[in-house]
């Protein structure tokens, strides 16, 4: 993307940091930066779902304190021309790291959240703050926890504006009848799918005492398509999606969104295409 591209802007979104060496990823991240002159946006998270961590051998109990450390690295790696680092999970003594991003002091970071607990932390720390809507009802559900991210950041003495960004699926079509039935078996499939993962993690050390899994599997199991439709996608022609964006953009103070085209990962690719065709000429040119 990177190597074709020139004016737009790269996003990863988002970078699991505990799963992977932080020197390595100062390196690869920094790297990225300067194959795109410049215009990377560095976007991370710890994931959600411990069954990630079991792949990987790590215990998913430690994947706050892991971040903490994989972040502190990194920025290291990014400012400092020599640095030792004295942790639990890394040690580095006297270490030097090439090359330095292109961006200084580094690329903007965004930090991902699904659980209540995390939007907290993102405030505490004081970085723009990139949200997975999955585990809510509603997508107006957000409303709170973002409060919650805001208030938590000022409590943490930041101030000014900061980015909230939202990643949603997002459908367009000419037709309601076609942006409904088109992505309709790759939506219910991710789901499934999503219902298999909560399952898979209740009970789970490292999950916090509030996060509520099994509740959160038996509501999305009781969803209907129409349910998922109404509360949890933005699908429809482009002037309902505006109207849908727009209102999101409104209640949860949004200043990004992140519009998944393939969610379930089984839309047909023409289908895709025609719907990003959609997005770029009806529905972005009109949000702010």
């Amino acid at each position: 993307v990177a190597a074709r591209t020139k004016k737009v802007k790269i996003g990863l979104a988002v970078h699991v940091l505990p799963l992977r060496n932080p020197v390595q990823i100062a390196e690869e991240i920094a790297t990225l930066d300067h194959l795109s002159d410049g215009r990377l946006d560095f976007g991370i998270g710890r994931s959600a779902f411990p069954r990630i961590y079991q792949g990987y051998g790590f215990d998913y109990s430690e994947s706050r304190d892991r971040f903490d450390e994989c972040l502190e690295i990194i920025l290291k790696s990014w400012t400092e021309e020599r640095f030792s680092f004295k942790g639990k999970y890394y040690q580095y003594d006297d270490l030097c790291v090439v090359p330095k991003p292109l961006q200084k002091p580094h690329p903007p970071i965004r930090i991902g959240a699904t659980s209540a607990d995390t939007f907290e932390m993102v405030g505490r720390m004081g970085y723009p703050i990139f949200i997975n809507p999955s585990r809510v009802a509603t997508l107006l559900d957000l409303k709170p926890l973002v409060a919650d991210f805001h208030q938590a950041r000022e409590k943490a003495g930041h101030s000014g504006q900061v980015d909230v960004g939202l990643r949603v699926p997002v459908y367009v079509a000419e037709t309601k009848e076609k942006a409904y039935s088109e992505p309709k078996e790759s939506t219910m499939f991710q789901m499934q799918r999503l219902i298999n993962v909560i399952t898979q993690s209740i009970g789970e050390a490292g999950i916090s005492a509030g996060d509520d899994r099994a509740a959160q599997a038996e509501r999305l199991k009781a969803m209907t398509y129409e349910d998922v439709l109404a509360n949890m996608v933005v699908y429809g022609t482009p002037e309902s999606v505006v109207e849908r964006l727009q209102e999101l953009q409104e209640e949860l103070g949004l200043t990004q969104v992140i519009y998944e085209v393939n969610f379930g990962c089984n839309v047909p690719l023409e289908h895709q295409i025609k719907a990003v065709r959609l997005i770029n000429e009806k529905v972005a040119p009109n949000l702010n």
